[in-house]
This record gives C-alpha cells, sequence and structure tokens, in this order.
C-alpha cells in the first residue's frame, strides 16, 4: 500500500511539473505568444477544442515557395510529411518525403481525402498560398496550415484543434503531446529547408517547367 502511494504521489507531481513547466512550450513551439492565443482561419472548423496546439516556423522564403510543400503532402505517392518516415512508416502510414515538387497534387480542393493511418483527412478549407486546413472523419482532429508572408519572408503556423471525448482519449493526448513535438518540429525544419532551397534556386516561381 505504502509503494502504491509513493508511486500516486510521484505521478501526480510529475503531472503538475509538467502542466506548469513544459506542456505550453510543448504545445506551442517556435510559435509566439500573439500566435498561439489568436483566433487563426480553420479554427472554426473546431470551435470547441479540448486541445490546441501552435507551433510555427520562420521561413526566408516567400508564400510561393512554401505552398507546393503543404499541397502535396500526404502518403506515398504524394510528398510525405517530411519528418522522420521512419518513426511515421513503423505505425503504416506509408510516408516517403520527397525533395521535389510533385505538380500533380499541386491543386488540393475542398473534398480531397487523405489517409493518416485510422485517421481518414478531408479538406476543407484551402486559400492557395495561405491556408490549408484538413478535418478528421469524425470532426475530432482539425490541422490548419497559415502561411502568413512578412517582407519578403513569412511565418508558416501549424495549428492542431483536438475534441478528446474520452478520459482515455485525455490520457492518450497528454502522452502524445512531447511525441508530437518532435514530429512536428522536424516537419517544420522540413518544410523550411526545401522552401528556402527552392527559393534559392528559382526565385518566386516553383514551376520553372510550365510553358
Amino acid at each position: 500500500m505504502l509503494r502504491f502511494i509513493r508511486l500516486t504521489a510521484f505521478v501526480v507531481l510529475l503531472g503538475a511539473v509538467y502542466s506548469r513547466l513544459l506542456r505550453t512550450p510543448i504545445l506551442n513551439w517556435g510559435a509566439t505568444k500573439e500566435e498561439a492565443s489568436a483566433a487563426l482561419p480553420g479554427d472554426e472548423l473546431l470551435e470547441e477544442a479540448d486541445g490546441i496546439a501552435t507551433r510555427a516556423i520562420e521561413i526566408d522564403a516567400p508564400p510561393t515557395a512554401i505552398w507546393p510543400w503543404l499541397a502535396q503532402m500526404g502518403p506515398a505517392p504524394r510528398g510525405g510529411a517530411y519528418t522522420y518516415d521512419w518513426i511515421e512508416n513503423l505505425l503504416g502510414l506509408n510516408m516517403h518525403s520527397v525533395n521535389r515538387v510533385l505538380p500533380e497534387y499541386q491543386h488540393p480542393e475542398i473534398g480531397d481525402t487523405l489517409g493518416y493511418g485510422s485517421n481518414r483527412m478531408r479538406v476543407e478549407r484551402v486559400e492557395s498560398e495561405h491556408v490549408l486546413a484538413w478535418r478528421s472523419e469524425d470532426g475530432n482532429w482539425v490541422w490548419t496550415f497559415i502561411i502568413e508572408s512578412n517582407n519578403g519572408s513569412a511565418r508558416l503556423i501549424s495549428r492542431n484543434r483536438f475534441r478528446l471525448p474520452t478520459v482515455a482519449a485525455r490520457v492518450g493526448m497528454a502522452l502524445m503531446e512531447p511525441a508530437s513535438l518532435v514530429m512536428e518540429r522536424k516537419m517544420l525544419q522540413g518544410i523550411k529547408l526545401r522552401a528556402e532551397k527552392l527559393h534559392h534556386q528559382l526565385g518566386s516561381s516553383p514551376y520553372p517547367h510550365r510553358g
């Protein structure tokens, strides 16, 4: 019994430390306080969210060099997610991140669907070079990318909004939050690297072969 009480106290203490000191930096990596607290495009797709993560990165390239990588995201034969493919593929997601623009996937439309394992995601909002939002089939997850132009460079913001209808979902999400930071940080850095390289190579036009 004493061992159980000690273990319970340790778990409660660990949870308190995580909640007070670590959770906000994990959920809002790279985002300013203003970005994290702002109402952003796509929020309307899941207004009552139990969990929100807002992560961001500065990219030394215009939106025209960033958008292609977002537009083509998804499992093969799409462009992947620019993160740790080997981890995603352990989960059966069939992600293979590419380093080239795929012209056939540059025009997402509302109603398009993507499979992320057991999650089927539907495109719900598209504003070319500015907003791309997906919502899960069950309505419990909305993932939105926002590109904000900034004097020749841009801010790329990734916002995840979750509804967590069960205790198991809430516990599972708390455990997943640090892991999601690892994956999303790598993803944002991967998009930054590709966008800046594309901008350096091609200037402001990511479609040099179009006639």
